[in-house]
């Protein structure tokens, strides 16, 4: 060990996390909760709201239409710490899911009417992926770098 002792660095991590209806009601709560929890830690009316939002919108959306489970609820949740937002979106589900690879988005095809919701979040997001989670289901999540453009 050095001489000299390293100052330490305090990090505030803040955390919010909800359970919500699968359905499309609660999915335009999800983004409405998401926006107005962003603005009570600082973050109202940046590009970084506007970001957040959009992704909690379609991760909702695909939660409460494909991942919903008659009866249960999905979460989502917000992670700001250390210069990085993750948003997480899990739902009871287990048979079905984004592809599990990191990162990218499965190309829908021009005649598609469906399926482009994953290529705006993969668009939007420095990163993002599919976890299991606790119990039944899986979590899709989202990571934004606050100093790469969320702010």
């Amino acid at each position: 060990m050095s001489a000299q002792a390293r100052p330490q660095v305090a990090v505030t991590v803040r955390m919010f996390t909800r359970r919500l209806s699968s359905t499309r009601r609660g999915a335009r709560l999800a983004r409405v909760l998401a926006v107005r929890q962003l603005d009570a830690w600082g973050y109202g009316g940046e590009p970084l709201s506007d970001i957040a939002a959009s992704i909690v919108a379609e991760l909702a959306a695909n939660a409460a239409t494909h991942g919903r489970v008659p009866g249960r609820d999905f979460e989502v949740g917000l992670v700001l710490a250390g210069g990085t937002l993750r948003i997480e979106v899990a739902d009871t589900r287990t048979e079905s899911g984004p592809p599990t690879g990191t990162g990218s988005a499965p190309d829908p095809g021009p005649a598609s009417e469906t399926g482009r919701g994953l290529l705006l979040v993969a668009a939007l997001a420095t990163r993002w992926g599919v976890a299991d989670r606790q119990g039944p289901g899986k979590t899709v999540w989202a990571e934004i770098d606050i100093t790469d453009g969320g702010t």
